[in-house]
């Protein structure tokens, strides 16, 4: 199915772009290295279970999840924006 001027397919390439871009943050947060055994943040220590399960963690569970709470997530790319949302 044609949408506008766009050629068939579009609309699944742009959704395939979205994921590609999605997959490729997610892979580029993790940590890598070895793992610390000692939060870098608290100083307290990380358990070995989560230096195995996680390797080059560097941040104690809950430290961690404070981190996430705070990072804002960008989407990326707008890419089925109307000219107008762009503008903004």
């Amino acid at each position: 199915m044609a949408v506008g001027w766009a050629r068939d397919g579009a609309v699944q390439d742009q959704i395939d772009a979205s994921v590609k871009d999605s997959v490729n943050l997610a892979r580029s947060l993790l940590p890598r290295g070895e793992s610390l055994t000692h939060c870098m943040e608290c100083e307290n220590k990380i358990p070995e279970a989560r230096r195995k399960a996680i390797p080059g963690v560097c941040l104690c569970v809950d430290c961690q999840s404070e981190r996430e709470k705070q990072q804002t997530q960008s989407a990326g790319y707008n890419r089925r924006g109307s000219k107008d949302s762009q503008l903004k």
